[in-house]
């Protein structure tokens, strides 16, 4: 998820990322932090977060949150020790001086004596608690989190309908078999996407299709539709013919 937000080769701003709940953990939350962008995951587990507290003192505060908060309070003194160090593995990864890989690997719970991976702990665990209060008290956080995964989840779907000859899976064990793949998986993916939003497009130019259009109609409207093509059987290419994408439709 981190190589992803780092190295995505456009000119995109990444600010927030979109996770399910497996792809977010305390380390997870303080290294995006860190690295300038906001960790949205959706918490099916929302039942079993806990709230951590400044202090232990502002529990007399929010008595009525006593069942979800933690036993002790945010080790803020952690954090400033070991603030430098954790600033130097972030800019590491923003560098590309290190892969994400081999110092996530570093700070498992199998090291958990150490001490960077426990102050990222209780960053994550800071940045953790705000998340999960804002997700509880803003729908409309709930509906981003979810609206940005439904797009992944149906660009994944469409993924593996288009790569249905190798079960949505990559069988080569060579650097150059996985990139021609990946390559052509692309090339099938930017193509489908181009002639459906052609084939909308043409449909929605006729005004009388653009007034039986409402408000949820538009917003489900997605170029990510694959249920008219048929994978099998057999294709002619004709490169001297164009798609006849003009002709009109009549309701």
């Amino acid at each position: 998820m981190i190589e992803g937000v780092l190295r995505h080769c456009t000119t995109l701003n990444v600010e927030k990322n979109y996770v399910d709940t497996h792809g977010q953990s305390e380390p997870g939350f303080a290294f995006t932090h860190l690295l300038g962008f906001k960790l949205m995951p959706r918490l099916a587990d929302i039942a079993h977060q806990r709230l951590y507290l400044p202090t232990m003192a502002f529990a007399a505060q929010v008595p009525a949150l006593s069942p979800v908060l933690a036993q002790r309070a945010i080790r803020w003194d952690l954090i400033r020790q070991q603030y430098e160090p954790m600033i130097k593995y972030a800019t590491a990864l923003r560098l590309g001086l290190a892969d994400p890989e081999s110092i996530l690997l570093r700070f498992t719970r199998a090291n958990a004596q150490h001490p960077t991976y426990a102050a990222l702990c209780e960053l994550g665990k800071v940045l953790r608690t705000i998340f999960v209060c804002e997700y509880l008290h803003r729908r409309e956080v709930r509906r981003e989190i979810h609206e940005g995964l439904n797009v992944i989840e149906t660009w994944n779907g469409t993924t593996t309908f288009i790569f249905y000859g190798k079960g949505g899976e990559i069988s080569s064990n060579t650097l150059e078999g996985q990139e021609v793949a990946m390559l052509a998986l692309q090339l099938l993916q930017n193509s489908l996407v181009f002639i459906n939003t052609l084939m909308i497009q043409r449909v929605l130019s006729s005004d009388q299709w653009r007034r039986q259009m409402g408000a949820e109609d538009w917003r489900a409207l997605s170029p990510l539709i694959y249920h008219h093509i048929n994978p099998y059987g057999e294709f002619k290419l004709d490169l001297t013919r164009r798609l006849q994408l003009d002709a009109e439709v009549t309701p």
